[in-house]
C-alpha cells in the first residue's frame, strides 16, 4: 500500500468516526431537549459542519494533487498526534455522557461538568480539534490544508467559544469537591 492509499484510508476512517459522533450527537441532544435543554448559537452550526466536512475533502484533494515527498518521521510524529487527539476527545465525550453534542445545548439546572479533561481545561475538545486540524493533514504533508483550516477554525473557535462560555454562564456553579475526612483546619 502506498502512502498516498493510506492516507486516504486515514482519513476515510476519520470521517467514518465523525459520522459515528454525529450518531451520538443527535442521541444526545434529543436527550437534552427532552430534559429542557436550550441551544444557543445556532447561526455558527452550519458553518462548523461546511468547515469540518470540507477538511476531510481539502486534504485528500491536496494530497492526490499535489503528491507530497512525505517524510516517515513527519508522517509517524503527526499520526501519534492524530491518535492522541481522538483519544482525548472521546475522553471529552465520556466525560460529558449524554450531555455531549456537536451543538450548544446546556440543560438547566445540570451544573458543568467538572470531571475528566474538565479538570485541565474549560474546552479539552477544541484542543483536539485544534492538534487535529495540524496533525490529520501532516500526516501526508498537506501543509495548505493545515494552515487554511487553522485560520479558519480560529476564527469559527473564537465565535463557538464565547456562545459555549454564555450558555454555560447559566447553569448553577459545580459542587466544591469534597474535602477529605480528617482534622478541622484550626
Amino acid at each position: 500500500m502506498t502512502s498516498l492509499t493510506a492516507f486516504t484510508v486515514l482519513v476515510v476512517l476519520v470521517g467514518l468516526e465523525r459520522l459515528a459522533e454525529l450518531v451520538v450527537s443527535k442521541r444526545n441532544a434529543a436527550w437534552s431537549m427532552q430534559h429542557g435543554g436550550r441551544e444557543s448559537g445556532q447561526g455558527h452550526y452550519p458553518v462548523m459542519v461546511v468547515l469540518h466536512t470540507g477538511f476531510l475533502v481539502a486534504m485528500l484533494v491536496e494530497a492526490w494533487v499535489r503528491r507530497p515527498d512525505v517524510p516517515g518521521a513527519l508522517a509517524w510524529s503527526m499520526l501519534a498526534l492524530v491518535l492522541a487527539a481522538q483519544a482525548l476527545r472521546w475522553w471529552c465525550i465520556a466525560a460529558l455522557g449524554r450531555r455531549w453534542n456537536t451543538r450548544v445545548i446546556v440543560v438547566p439546572g445540570l451544573p458543568p461538568v467538572t470531571g475528566g479533561p474538565y479538570r485541565f481545561l474549560s474546552h479539552p475538545n477544541y484542543v483536539a480539534v485544534v492538534v487535529e486540524g495540524v496533525a490529520l493533514p501532516m500526516v501526508h504533508a498537506c501543509w495548505i490544508t493545515a494552515l487554511v483550516f487553522t485560520v479558519a477554525n480560529a476564527a469559527l473557535l473564537t465565535v463557538r467559544i464565547r456562545v459555549e462560555d454564555a450558555a454555560l454562564a447559566t447553569l448553577p456553579p459545580a459542587a466544591p469537591a469534597a474535602r477529605p475526612a480528617g482534622p478541622v483546619d484550626a
